[in-house]
């Protein structure tokens, strides 16, 4: 029963936060990796770009709550996501026309479409705090617990419970369909193989007769989808607050890293790999070696490794480590 009791802490507190949150984290740099790999620059305004994509949806969230539409027990900010995406595409589109399409046809060094990112960065954040404000904003309707911690014990009789909360289950789902959706768009449609090609040799993708502007737009669109998904399904799993999608740069950067900059399988697992090394080194194990260990060598302390207000150090570890040893990640990709 002890043990039982020990796994159900550790799913409830270890293994199911850091799914949703790798899978947040993999949606976050799929979106890094693909700017990357196609438009060659590393692109800072990435986790701003979240930000403008999920204040969008909660302002069509409140307009469609001020209507009274909902989905019942599901978040209405479900129904307010393609329009959310659509903003979102409006913006990176329009900051592609005036800022970046300049410096492309001066063909200028990826490090300086970087320093142009980070000025892209602090107006899209800027520009995000004056609409909605500065402080936290929770959207998340509907039913809070798909399965609440007293309903499992009163299920099975064990001393844990077992909560898995409606946003939790969603990031899951939505990110499984998400990336399916986009490596069926790559393999299978004509347009993503072009992005493809354009991703593997600029030169001979253009004497092919591939547009490169198509590329580009079709990129951004993409990327737009991808940062408000993964922005939304963050703010719901958690809160809405501008700075910290800015924060979230590091583990987003780490995972694409990771994985390999420029794969976007890579991506994923790197989201993963960032999401369970955060949340096991910054969680307390007392709790589950308490009811794995024999009463006279109960641990007395906490048993954490790193209090939670460092688990942004530990991705920055995690990517110096993989800078030093193998730059081009776990599978392959372009070293940075």
């Amino acid at each position: 029963m002890d043990a039982l009791n020990a796994i159900v802490a550790f799913s409830n507190f270890v293994m199911v936060p850091a799914l949703a949150y790798g899978a947040q984290l993999a949606l976050g740099a799929l979106g890094v990796t693909l700017i990357y790999g196609i438009l060659r620059f590393s692109n800072f305004a990435h986790g701003d770009t979240m930000a403008f994509g999920t204040m969008s949806v909660i302002l069509f969230t409140w307009l469609f709550q001020g209507w009274g539409l909902s989905l019942g027990p599901l978040p209405t900010a479900l129904l307010a996501l393609p329009f959310g995406i659509a903003l979102c595409a409006v913006l990176v589109l329009g900051t592609d026309r005036v800022v970046y399409r300049f410096y492309r046809a001066q063909k200028v060094k990826p490090v300086v479409l970087v320093i142009v990112s980070m000025g892209v960065m602090f107006v899209t954040n800027g520009l995000v705090r004056f609409i909605i404000g500065p402080d936290d904003q929770r959207f998340a309707d509907g039913e809070r617990f798909l399965i609440s911690a007293r309903t499992f014990k009163q299920m099975t009789g064990l001393d844990e419970g077992l909560a898995i909360k409606t946003g939790q289950a969603l990031t899951l789902v939505i990110a499984v369909i998400a990336v399916a959706l986009l490596f069926w768009f790559l393999n299978h449609t004509r347009t993503g193989k072009s992005m493809r090609a354009y991703s593997d040799n600029e030169d001979l993708a253009l004497l092919s007769g591939i547009n490169p502007e198509k590329v580009v737009m079709v990129t951004w669109l993409i990327v737009a989808a991808l940062a408000t998904v993964a922005g939304t399904l963050y703010g719901l799993d958690k809160s809405f607050k501008p700075f910290t999608y800015f924060q979230l740069l590091l583990p987003f950067f780490a995972a694409a890293i990771v994985g390999g900059l420029g794969s976007p399988l890579g991506a994923i697992v790197g989201g993963f790999v960032i999401a369970f090394s955060e949340v096991m080194i910054t969680y307390a194990w007392k709790k589950v070696l308490g009811y794995l260990m024999p009463e006279s060598l109960e641990p007395s302390g906490l048993v954490q490794l790193l209090s939670t207000d460092y688990k942004f150090a530990v991705s920055f570890v995690i990517l110096l480590v993989v800078l030093l040893f193998r730059p081009t990640g776990l599978f392959r990709g372009k070293a940075v």
